[in-house]
């Protein structure tokens, strides 16, 4: 199989039908019939598999994931694409902010550059100030945290080659951070500027993004626990010098120590960066505990399709 179209469906069905026609114009533009849509229910609340079932039904390309209950977007992306038969992998949204038709381009980018991976990359990163704004402080930090090179304002849209996808399925951490295992895996990677349309409300607010991004941190940087020691250091070090100069102060020059209000303040302070480095190294910890049991990332509860149905 020339080509497989993967895609996740999380409160899809309003625009479930057109993606898949627009995703199959797309392929059979490129590839003929040779193609498979992938798409993944990752437990949408609206009746997302039973239009994407139907879908199924009524056409052969169309294979139907679905998982037990809702696991997260990144983890339905790496079990769409472990389902995926295509020698080329083409991942995309199925809301249409991200167009099928992107697939030509994408396409004729691989193939000019001999890449591995084609990823689309928008020029300017959508949403009001603040979403741009905390988005750039987001990448900085987190390069710098991490020394990865993550590239800025991406989109899930991307072009793959089996090799490649491949070499990514061997990742198998439970807690998935799936645009960071994405440039950890390498070969060679090419970007395509996009726009993506403004289109349904994201299902992204900000309390899934903090939490995204102290996983992301968290699972690729151990610079956290390093600033707890050296910052640990640093108060030990203060603390110490100022114990020695109260004790010359009352020894040579005879002065009481006095002043409940900075040891007050003190004792909130310490107490606040015990408590937040504590929390930090728990973060730590539990993801040891969840990688350590080995519990599958996802469950499919069936696969649709008329070449691989199971129940």
């Amino acid at each position: 199989m020339q080509l497989s179209i993967v895609a996740t469906l999380y409160k899809s069905a309003p625009h479930l039908a057109e993606f898949h026609r627009r995703a199959g114009e797309a392929a059979r533009a490129l590839v003929g019939d040779d193609y498979e849509i992938v798409l993944v229910n990752d437990g949408s609340p609206d009746d997302s598999i039973d239009v994407a079932v139907r879908l199924a039904e009524s056409d052969a390309h169309v294979v139907v994931v679905d998982l037990s209950r809702n696991f997260g977007h990144h983890k339905a992306m790496m079990t769409g694409l472990e389902h995926a038969r295509g020698d080329r992998i083409f991942l995309i949204d199925s809301d249409l902010e991200e167009e099928p038709e992107w697939l030509a381009a994408f396409s004729r980018v691989m193939q000019e550059q001999g890449s591995d991976v084609v990823y689309g990359r928008q020029q300017e990163r959508k949403g009001q100030w603040f979403e741009r704004w905390s988005g750039e402080v987001y990448y900085s930090v987190f390069n710098w945290l991490t020394n990865i090179e993550h590239p800025r304002n991406i989109v899930t849209a991307r072009l793959m080659t089996r090799r490649y996808v491949q070499a990514l399925l061997q990742h198998r951490e439970r807690e998935v951070v799936i645009s960071c295992l994405w440039v950890i895996t390498g070969f060679r990677q090419s970007e395509i500027q996009v726009r993506k349309l403004t289109g349904s409300d994201t299902t992204y607010n900000l309390g899934r993004k903090l939490e995204h991004a102290v996983n992301a941190i968290t699972s690729f940087s151990e610079v956290p626990l390093r600033i707890i020691f050296y910052v640990g250091m640093v108060i030990f070090t203060i603390s110490l010098a100022y114990a020695g100069k109260l004790v010359v102060n009352r020894l040579v020059f005879s002065e009481v120590v006095d002043g409940w209000t900075s040891v007050m303040v003190s004792i909130w302070i310490l107490g606040g960066l015990t408590i937040s480095f504590v929390g930090i190294i728990g973060i730590y910890l539990s993801k040891i505990f969840s990688e350590t049991k080995q519990r599958p990332y996802t469950i499919v509860r069936a696969i649709h399709g008329q070449s691989r149905t199971s129940h």
